[in-house]
């Protein structure tokens, strides 16, 4: 059986993956803050860690995979004054946006999704911890997180107390005993959401959620927790600070972390303006070719994203759908086909999750179709369809992948249909000359034709 083996950001090496409980494996992605419609950069940790959560359902029997919905922050807050709608308006049509754009990119559901705004008693609880053992104070209605009482904070990032204060934008203010202390708790006027707390009226900073949400859904100490490399500092140092600080464990077994998206060679950022949303992508790609765009390159590496990879990606989906389709007439895969524990794909992905490695066995499988004997083909397809599960891709029929392209100003499926069958009347009448034409027709509408024994495929090139 191949053994898991995953970078570890918190040692910095790639380790073999041993789980608490092997019947119980846990694991906690960071989720968006829905005040507006995600990016191709809050996709990419969702499908990354969408492959690793089929994995893990493959090589365990119980997987509980949980991904936050943040929906209580202070963006959110602005964008309801600027939209002039409710907050509870804003986060639940973005929370809903989000679940359809994902869905989209064939991300499977997580086991749990918790939502901030219904963990706040868990929050109180364990900041009313944190005071008590020592590792949080209180001052002027706030309550921070006390960095010195923790002797090794700054493990995860790897950076001392001065370069973390160096590096980051902290709130210097008068009430922290040092300047690095963290928000644990915060004071909210009567115009702004908040809970009544032992601290007064208020609202919980952004890192304790997490750490609230993790030990009510997984336990105080789970397996693996994923995110974006940007998340590295603050976020996760302080989610382990809180947390192994109030239970008095590792917190985290294994960290592991995205590398960035580039844009067309550039860092993607709000000062350059060319975030691309995954909404407006879908416009004009397919679900899944977004989605091997992204996995395309290992995980931990930075992403160049561009229309070029885009291309790349749906040529790459096309040549694996049309070993799927077949030239010799439809074979119907080999039922109920499981992938051996040493498969080739399954090897790949135990591998620190190399999709790059996985999509190359997918082309392997898809020539060897190609080549087959009729009477191998079932079985082969089988398992290429059961490879490409593990990343969420080849999921459709064939014949519905090359026609369910973007429809947008073009014929629609029906059109084309009745014009197929008007060219097939006109060729069994003998009238060529009116069959070449609704062929070049088709052709000028980007639709290509096929005669098979089987009758003429169509797709849109």
């Amino acid at each position: 059986m191949s053994t898991l083996h995953v970078y570890n950001t918190l040692t910095g090496n790639k380790e073999a993956f041993t789980p608490i409980n092997p019947e119980r494996v846990t694991m906690y992605v960071c989720g968006p803050t829905v005040y507006n419609y995600v990016h191709i950069g809050n996709a990419r940790p969702v499908v990354a860690f969408d492959v690793l959560y089929r994995l893990l359902k493959t090589l365990y029997p119980n997987v509980i995979y949980a991904r936050n919905i943040t929906d209580i922050d202070d963006k959110i807050m602005a964008a309801a004054q600027e939209q002039n709608k409710s907050i509870d308006a804003i986060t639940t049509y973005f929370s809903a946006a989000f679940a359809e754009d994902m869905a989209a990119l064939h991300a499977l559901e997580p086991t749990v999704t918790p939502h901030a705004t219904e963990h706040v008693a868990d929050m109180i609880e364990i900041i009313s911890t944190l005071i008590e053992k020592g590792h949080a104070y209180e001052a002027e209605g706030h309550v921070l997180f006390a960095v010195e009482s923790m002797k090794d904070y700054g493990q995860l990032s790897k950076r001392s107390l001065e370069d973390m204060l160096a590096g980051a934008r902290v709130d210097v203010a008068p009430y922290k005993k040092y300047a690095g202390d963290f928000v644990l708790w915060k004071p909210s006027t009567e115009e702004q959401p908040g809970w009544d707390s032992p601290w007064g009226f208020g609202r919980p900073g952004w890192h304790i959620e997490c750490t609230a949400m993790i030990a009510h859904h997984l336990g105080p100490e789970i397996d693996i927790h994923g995110g974006g490399q940007d998340l590295i500092f603050p976020h996760h140092e302080n989610e382990i600070a809180q947390g192994s600080c109030a239970h008095g464990t590792g917190y985290v077994r294994y960290w592991m972390h995205n590398g960035y998206i580039n844009i067309d060679g550039e860092k993607m950022s709000k000062s350059l303006g060319n975030f691309r949303l995954v909404r407006e992508l879908l416009k004009h790609y397919r679900g899944e070719v977004l989605r091997f765009a992204l996995l395309s390159a290992h995980y931990r590496s930075q992403l160049n994203f561009s229309e070029e990879l885009l291309e790349q990606a749906e040529a790459s989906l096309n040549g694996l759908y049309h070993a799927l389709q077949g030239r010799d007439g439809h074979v119907e895969p080999t039922a109920n086909y499981t992938l051996p524990e040493n498969h080739p794909i399954i090897d790949a992905l135990c591998d620190d999750v190399n999709t790059p490695v996985a999509i190359r066995v997918l082309h392997e499988l898809a020539g060897q179709l190609n080549r087959a004997d009729k009477a191998d083909k079932a079985a082969i397809k089988a398992e290429l369809l059961a490879a490409a599960s593990l990343l969420g891709l080849l999921q459709q029929d064939p014949n519905e992948w090359f026609q369910g392209g973007n429809e947008e100003n073009g014929l629609t499926a029906e059109a084309i249909e009745a014009l197929i069958e008007e060219r097939n009347a006109a060729k069994q009448n003998k009238d060529f000359a009116r069959a070449d034409t609704i062929r070049d027709e088709l052709e000028a509408q980007g639709i290509v034709l096929e005669d098979t024994r089987e009758g003429t495929r169509w797709s849109r090139a």
